[in-house]
């Protein structure tokens, strides 16, 4: 299956680095959890798959035995989707039919200032501990003799893992441009297995989430690049629920990103469902909204290379 004629080009984070003069940001936490992605994660995508199969009587209970298995490997969220070719980037070809998309939860206690070398290391250690369960799984789904491909939080997708975790019930599209989950806030990370062992789908929901966010200005008030809109971008296309979509500024948000500890300024000021997601469990103290560190921005960037089509906000 190949992408579809609106589907975007992956992200080219070097070209974006360059954009704005190279790579600046030097946490060594950080770059110890990426070499630890690439050496002994990276090489474990592929595996051999079980000559015998099981059989499954039905594909929901094929489904219920894949989603169970994420939970005990330790995934806080797991759905089924089928995928479409506007879920696989330009110029990607996918054979498989179905994701199995998986979500993992951030610490809210790592959040208690953004941007900080706090938040950015909990986004990779996320990214690390939820690679474990895609290739875990992937390894459990080979195990019933099913091929599958790793979809790894931070690899080289194929796939948009954001339109398929919506259509996997997930949540609903934030004005951030990140989901928003019923429980868990935007406050988690995604990755999925792919692959063609039948299953059952799971449905989209409509939580109020989208009409709440209408509403709600948090995270483009306290956005520091300004880079979130006030409005939808019909020119952005519609979510699973049939609404235009917010779309963030990537120009103005990459160069504040890619300088100040990735940001993540927006998902932890979020304050959907009266912050009843923003909780620490283990017993730490903490607080329901953060310390955002306001800086002024970079001057925007935009590239000349293939990129997805973002509005270019108040510029």
């Amino acid at each position: 299956m190949n992408n579809s004629e609106t589907s975007p080009p992956a992200f080219q984070w070097e070209d974006w680095y360059n954009a704005i003069g190279g790579r600046r940001i030097k946490i060594s936490e950080v770059e110890n959890i990426l070499t630890q992605i690439r050496e002994h994660q990276y090489p474990r995508f592929k595996g051999t798959v079980n000559s015998e199969r099981v059989e499954f009587s039905s594909g929901a209970l094929a489904s219920e035995a894949v989603k169970r298995k994420a939970f005990e490997l330790g995934a806080d969220e797991a759905g089924i989707a089928e995928i479409e070719p506007g879920d696989i980037y330009q110029g990607r070809e996918v054979k498989e039919k179905y994701a199995v998309v998986v979500a993992q939860r951030m610490l809210w206690r790592s959040f208690q200032e953004v941007p900080s070398n706090d938040s950015a290391i909990e986004c990779l250690r996320v990214y690390f501990s939820l690679g474990e369960v895609v290739i875990r799984l992937a390894d459990y789904i080979r195990s019933l003799g099913y091929a599958c491909t790793v979809e790894h939080p931070i690899g080289d997708s194929d796939v948009l893992h954001v339109p398929l975790a919506l259509k996997a019930g997930f949540g609903e599209l934030g004005r951030h441009g990140s989901i928003i989950h019923p429980w868990m806030g935007p406050l988690f990370r995604l990755g999925s297995v792919i692959t063609d062992m039948p299953l059952q789908t799971d449905s989209p929901i409509d939580a109020g989430i989208a009409a709440f966010c209408d509403n709600c200005r948090a995270c483009r008030i306290y956005c520091p690049a300004k880079a979130i809109p006030d409005k939808r971008s019909p020119e952005a296309g519609k979510d699973h629920l049939g609404n235009d979509r917010y779309k963030v500024d990537t120009g103005k948000c990459f160069p504040y990103f890619a300088t100040h500890n990735y940001c993540s300024a927006c998902l932890p000021v979020c304050v959907y469902h009266h912050k009843e997601w923003a909780r620490d469990f283990d017993g730490f103290t903490t607080k329901l909204f953060p310390d955002v560190e306001l800086k002024d921005p970079p001057p925007p960037v935009d590239p000349e290379i293939p990129k997805h089509w973002y509005p270019r906000i108040h510029r």
